[in-house]
């Protein structure tokens, strides 16, 4: 299991145009000379993230690499603008906020959209969501702080301002900027060649027209609509039923989740027990689990937790490979403990893999969750495996029970980039109890922690957000890439996957492991440029 570890290297504090052309020089030496062990370089609008394989690098060496292209830089890649393209982007000028901002500056409509028109906005950073790009600067004049109530749907394409910021709003997603209207082109669409049109780097200039809007580009799919070796039918769908891998590594800087397994320990047991290696496409099931009909004989392994598999209704054995007939069916009992079990096919199942990964984004439209009529297919490798295995036993490679899971979790926390004594203080003070979640992050209600905001910067894997509103969110696989707001600490990553077994309602006990004095905790996660 990997233990993704990082750090920030800062550039400046404040919006600093010079600083961010620096930022995305950095970003692309380090691109062209990616060492073993580095799984993602995230660009925001004052820092760069540097995200590594702790189980492969140590922090030093990566320190030392990153500071010896910051060394090497020549004086051009730090005075020059990032050779990035300049675009124009039609925009129909009819939000539902574009009145309320006039007002609000003193200006008329058209002058807010002759002013929002004028300048070639410089793309900080991309991300929020694929391809959402955070742009830079706005005229004084139409500046004005997010709206106090952020909106709970943004809609597609909508082009927005806040503070000295513009966006597009390249998908549909909560959202608290001001709308003026919307863009008349594509920003992202994952079945394109060339799915983002707009980089960090680019120049973007907003032109006023007329016209329809371009429809929500369409999910891609992660596998065949008719597949080569057909061996599973989805008969009923459960809650949440995805396909993963290891994860979608190296695409931070285009604003795609990481996606991949939320228990990564639990998805690499059901690999191994299937003769898989680590990161073959599987199947991630969220507290029911599906009913599936064998094809074909097909060799599974289940490994996790919150279910029970069953063969035509008796209970078989978890953490164990087993033989599926065909015409037999496949499904789940719920049990009160834990929430996620991983379904392995052995040597695998066959995808259509985005960017180097098989793994499901939602928010990116990137596959979806299993439907009733599905059918999943063998990949060539796992053609004829099931002949090894005697017509229903129970085959010999299994692992020991895991361990039962307690009513109430304790999760271990390392200091974050915004650590303070008073929030790890505030963080350990009670248990908290989980009140909603899904893949990308799991809210809990509890005490109230002190939480703020930041100028955006990325989000590590693990981290534990607060708002201003003071309520802790533990973010996971399928996070936004960048956000702005306080992360005081950090889930150790030994107990992320107990995190990804937490359910609704579960009582959850935080425990700090700090070394040093307080004003050192958020010094270790930055290096300065």
């Amino acid at each position: 299991m990997q233990r993704l570890k990082g750090f920030y290297v800062q550039f400046c504090t404040e919006l600093d145009r010079r600083q961010n052309v620096r930022l995305h020089a950095l970003h692309r030496r380090l691109q062209q000379d990616l060492i073993e062990g580095i799984t993602d370089l995230y660009p925001g609008y004052v820092n760069l993230y540097v995200e590594f394989d702790a189980a492969v690098l140590d922090r030093e060496t990566v320190r030392g690499w990153v500071t010896h292209h910051l060394k090497a830089m020549p004086e051009r890649e730090l005075t020059t603008d990032v050779p990035g393209r300049s675009l124009e982007i039609p925009v129909r000028y009819d939000g539902e906020d574009l009145e309320e901002v006039a007002a609000h500056t003193g200006l008329s409509a058209a002058e807010v959209v002759r002013l929002h028109s004028a300048p070639a906005y410089h793309v900080y950073a991309v991300g929020f969501t694929p391809g959402f790009p955070f742009l830079g600067e706005v005229t004084p004049s139409l500046r004005l702080p997010r709206r106090s109530t952020p909106r709970a749907g943004v809609p597609f394409n909508a082009v927005a301002i806040a503070a000295a910021q513009s966006c597009v709003y390249v998908l549909p997603s909560p959202g608290g900027w001001h709308l003026l209207g919307t863009a008349l082109t594509t920003i992202y669409d994952p079945n394109r060649p060339q799915p983002f049109l707009i980089s960090p780097g680019d120049s973007v200039r907003f032109v006023p027209a007329y016209g329809a809007s371009p429809p929500l580009p369409e999910v891609r799919p992660l596998w065949p609509a008719a597949s080569h070796h057909p061996a599973l039918r989805v008969v009923k769908p459960g809650l949440l039923d995805v396909l993963v891998d290891a994860g979608r590594f190296r695409q931070a800087h285009y604003g795609l989740a990481r996606s991949g397994p939320l228990d990564a320990r639990s998805a690499d047991l059901a690999n191994r027990l299937a003769g898989n290696l680590p990161g073959t496409p599987l199947l991630e099931l969220t507290l029911l689990g599906p009913k599936l009909l064998a094809l074909q004989d097909v060799t599974l392994a289940v490994a996790g937790y919150g279910m029970v598999p069953r063969v035509n209704g008796q209970a078989t054995a978890a953490q164990a490979r087993f033989l599926l007939r065909a015409g037999q069916t496949l499904d789940f009992k719920p049990t009160d403990q834990g929430a996620r079990s991983y379904l392995a096919v052995a040597g695998g199942l066959e995808t259509q893999p985005f960017l180097g990964s098989s793994s499901v984004d939602r928010t990116g439209r990137i596959g979806r969750p299993l439907q009733a009529g599905d059918v999943l297919g063998l990949s060539g490798s796992g053609v004829g495996d099931v002949r090894t295995l005697p017509p229903g036993r129970i085959e010999a490679l299994s692992s020991p029970p895991p361990p039962s899971l307690p009513s109430e979790a304790t999760l271990r926390l390392l200091p974050g980039p915004q650590a303070s004594f008073a929030a790890l203080v505030a963080l350990a003070s009670a248990p908290f109890r989980v009140s909603s979640g899904d893949r990308m992050g799991i809210r809990l209600s509890g005490p109230e922690v002190p939480g703020g905001q930041v100028i955006s910067e990325a989000t590590p894997h693990g981290a534990v957000q607060v708002t201003p509103a003071g309520q802790p969110i533990l973010l996971l696989a399928d996070r936004g890439r960048i956000g702005g707001y306080h992360k005081p600490a950090v889930i150790h990553p030994e107990d992320l996957p107990l995190a990804a077994q937490l359910r609704p309602n579960q009582l959850v006990h935080l425990r700090p492991y700090v070394s040093g004095p307080p004003e050192t905790w958020a010094q270790r996660w930055f290096l300065q440029a």
